[in-house]
This record gives structure tokens, C-alpha cells and sequence, in this order.
């Protein structure tokens, strides 16, 4: 069962074998999840690519969801082993940027702005593994909540699997490392404590339920944690990581 990451370098760590482990397993359209407020994708993609060194499968080509976020990296990164590149550039098709050689892609944060780019490149990569850092494809206002946007979901969206997801909650954080289960933790005044392992991710009532019953289980004598609004225990999971 793999623990809460102490750090955001050993989140990252644990992301990029998650992301190993699940290649390994035949799985080729994955996403890893860090959902720390006020984390800038591209220092934590630069992370998460730098521990590439020995991995069964290297990625070639970098995608950012525009020309500028791709230069801003080619001018900070320096000199790197793959391509970056954008999605939403105007002068080649996506199918064309994608080579019989490309092993595996990587795309950094991209939106429900580019959710049909990535489709195509999706496509395009066939059953090699394409990883999304971070993404935010779910925006209803673009993907749509009728027919078409339903089609997207069946044909794409829901076949796209969480291998690593990290996100700290009111109340505690939801936590999945492949190939464990969704984990529960709840922050107590010692730490963080597991509540709740599931083979899906919880959301809305469910996980407003697993909180509860964790609180209505404790014993007199347990002591109860401190309240702490959302924004505070998110500060506090920051600065534990950032150590």
C-alpha cells in the first residue's frame, strides 16, 4: 500500500512509477493528478520528466496546450532528450507531428479548449501510451452536457485512467497510486490517518459520507480533530510538502 507523500518530490516520484507500473500493465491513456493549489505545471512537469533516467518507456515528444507555454519551456529547460511541442499549433495537423519511432507522449495540462486535439493525438498514437499532467478536459461549458458532449465521454474521456491523483480536501485528501486503490486519508492533530480504501473514486456524498462515519465511529476519549477551513488545511499540506 503506498503512504502520503511527505514531500512534492516524493509525490512526484511516486506519479512517475505509478505511471511505469501501469504502462507495464497495458494501459495507454493515463493521467496523473497533483492538485496542490497554486502548483505551476510546468516546474512539476519539468520534475516529473527529470525522472525519466532507466524507465521502460521514454517519452519523445512533449505537448503544451499552446506556442507559448512550449517556448517558455524550450527557453528554461535548455537542452532536453524529446520534442516540445503545442497542441493547438496552426501549421501541422497533430496526426503529422506524430512518428512510427514516438514511444510514448506526454501532454502538459491541457483544457477543455484542446480536449479534440488530444483526442486526435489519441488517435493518432494508437495503442501507444499517451500520459496527461494534470489535466482539466471536464470544463461542461466547452465539452458540452447534450448529445455531443455525451459522445466525447463514451468515446474518449471515460477511457482515460487515473493512475496517480493527489488532492487535499477539507477534511483530509483523496489519494490513488496505481495499482493500489483510492485511498481516504483524514488529517487528525497527529497527522494523516487512512479511513477508506475503494476500487472507484469517490466524489460529492460519498466522500461527505466516509468523513462522517470516520467521525461517528471515533470514541468518546479519541480526541477530535482540530477544524480547520479548507484553505487552511490546503496551506498546511503545502508547506508539509514543500519541506
Amino acid at each position: 500500500m503506498s503512504e502520503l507523500p511527505k514531500t512534492l518530490g516524493e509525490a512526484v516520484s511516486q506519479a512517475r512509477k505509478a505511471t511505469q507500473n501501469a504502462i507495464l500493465d497495458g494501459n495507454n491513456r493515463l493521467q496523473v493528478e497533483i492538485l496542490l493549489p497554486e502548483l505551476n505545471p510546468m516546474p512539476l512537469a519539468e520534475r516529473f520528466l527529470s525522472l525519466e533516467s532507466g524507465d521502460s518507456h521514454n517519452f519523445n515528444k512533449i505537448f503544451f496546450p499552446d506556442a507559448g507555454a512550449a517556448a517558455l519551456a524550450r527557453r528554461d529547460w535548455g537542452e532536453v532528450a524529446f520534442e516540445l511541442l503545442d497542441i493547438s499549433t496552426k501549421r501541422v495537423s497533430v496526426e503529422e507531428q506524430i512518428l512510427p519511432e514516438d514511444e510514448a507522449i506526454l501532454c502538459i495540462a491541457p483544457t477543455a479548449q484542446e480536449v479534440l486535439q488530444i483526442e486526435k493525438l489519441c488517435n493518432a498514437m494508437g495503442e501507444r501510451p499517451v500520459v496527461l499532467l494534470n489535466p482539466r478536459l471536464e470544463d461542461v461549458s466547452i465539452v458540452g452536457i447534450g448529445y455531443a458532449g455525451r459522445q466525447l465521454r463514451d468515446r474518449f474521456l471515460k477511457n482515460i485512467q487515473s493512475c496517480y491523483y493527489l488532492r487535499p480536501l477539507e477534511e483530509g485528501t483523496l489519494f490513488r497510486c496505481y495499482p493500489g486503490l483510492w485511498q481516504v486519508w483524514r488529517e487528525t492533530p497527529d497527522g494523516y490517518e487512512l479511513i477508506k480504501e475503494l476500487p472507484n473514486k469517490p466524489v460529492g456524498d460519498d466522500l461527505d459520507l466516509i468523513f462522517a462515519g470516520a467521525t461517528v465511529t471515533q470514541s468518546e476519549d479519541t480526541p477530535k480533530p482540530k477544524k480547520l477551513s479548507i484553505f487552511a488545511g490546503m496551506q498546511r499540506f503545502m508547506k508539509a510538502l514543500s519541506r
